[in-house]
């Protein structure tokens, strides 16, 4: 029987609905990424997903039209700040879903590892994190440099935090959007991924980890600088480290503006009736 399952988060009572009525939210920031999106989005299971949202930082390509070639019911959001962080920020204040999925535009994040993801938060998670260094996992992108680095700050996380994480720095994850508050993104950079699973520890959410295979980025250059952004990530965990308990839930609430078809900024947003996920037209 397909039951409405209640959960207890920190002595408040949540009911999340069944697989059959969940709705899935996928949140893919972007930046001049127009050669990799019909990779992308070639691979998502459409039928199974509620909203894509994509959160452009003023791409100077054709990132926005390729999308809504590729979707026309994307929902295109154009980000208040910079950086990866900032616009995973936007992404989850505007998700009206019961899941949110962390998708990286440039191809090395496998929308069909979706369900894997989904599986777990249904298996009892309140966060399902990606890990490349577990059983089934893998990387064709990772250099020795951010091997190294990502060993080194994963090590130092599990000692500061008491986790037994295997992989810190990967941005693909997945949450029940009810535990939002817990994990409210603050950051601008590549630093978001730690941030969240730091703060999801500290909340003492039900974190699985899922195995996931990095592949190559598709087209263009990647974003990433290990020496710069690892020292971000370095000065991430030390700071959460010492930060006040539950600052998490005191960032401030954001009032996201989407693109309609014609490039205009709306207003706030409002939730929708029902979900709408369209393909072109074969015909």
């Amino acid at each position: 029987m397909d039951a409405t399952r209640t959960e207890q988060t920190q002595n408040d009572q949540i009911t999340r609905p069944p697989r059959t009525r969940a709705r899935i939210s996928v949140v893919i920031p972007t930046l001049n990424e127009a050669a990799n999106l019909p990779h992308v989005f070639a691979r998502l299971p459409l039928e199974e997903l509620f909203e894509i949202i994509l959160v452009d930082g003023h791409s100077t390509d054709d990132t926005i039209k390729m999308a809504r070639e590729l979707c026309p019911s994307v929902r295109v959001l154009l980000q208040d700040g910079k950086g990866k962080g900032n616009a995973l920020a936007c992404g989850f204040a505007a998700a009206r879903g019961d899941i949110i999925v962390m998708l990286d535009a440039d191809g090395s994040t496998d929308p069909r590892e979706i369900p894997d993801y989904v599986d777990a938060l249904f298996d009892g998670a309140d966060f399902a994190k990606g890990s490349r260094f577990m059983e089934g996992g893998g990387s064709t992108d990772i250099t020795p440099l951010r091997m190294t680095g990502n060993r080194f700050l994963n090590g130092t996380v599990n000692a500061l935090f008491g986790t037994r994480y295997s992989d810190l720095c990967y941005g693909y994850n997945a949450f029940w959007s009810d535990v939002r508050p817990k994990i409210n993104v603050d950051c601008a950079g590549f630093e978001v991924e730690t941030l969240i699973n730091i703060r999801a520890a500290k909340a003492g959410l039900s974190v699985t980890e899922v195995p996931s295979v990095e592949h190559e980025r598709i087209h263009g250059v990647s974003k990433l600088h290990p020496v710069r952004d690892g020292l971000r990530v370095l000065r991430t965990i030390l700071s959460e480290r010492f930060a006040r308990r539950g600052g998490a839930e005191a960032t401030r609430v954001r009032l996201v503006r989407e693109l309609d078809n014609n490039g205009a900024v709306g207003g706030p947003l409002a939730p929708p009736a029902t979900p709408a996920i369209d393909m072109p037209s074969s015909a």
